[in-house]
């Protein structure tokens, strides 16, 4: 199949058919990877990272099998932990913008 490059702005591209598309596992939303081999463009179809992963979560919580792991915890001491920068580090201008 020959497939013509175009112009897209300052850079150059090619459009490529739907079904040459389906044949490759690809379709519009699909990220894939492209590479130059031996002198030729080769664009593979990456794998769907979170694929199913809604469907999945929802069969999780209709179960009732979606209780924390690691228990309830809270953060009343993190006050202490509080990074203060100071009285001089920044000012405010006369909108109240900070300045640093």
């Amino acid at each position: 199949m020959q497939i013509a490059i175009r112009a897209f702005g300052n850079s150059k591209g090619i459009v490529l058919p739907k079904a040459l598309l389906s044949q490759a596992g690809l379709s519009v939303a699909d990220a894939a990877d492209v590479e130059v081999l031996g002198g030729a463009i080769v664009i593979k179809a990456l794998p769907a990272i979170r694929k199913g992963w809604a469907q999945s979560a929802a069969a999780i919580a209709a179960a009732d099998d979606d209780r924390l792991v690691m228990g309830e915890f809270s953060n009343a001491g993190d006050h202490d932990l509080a990074w203060d920068p100071g009285p001089d580090a920044a000012s405010t201008d006369a909108l109240g913008h900070v300045q640093w």
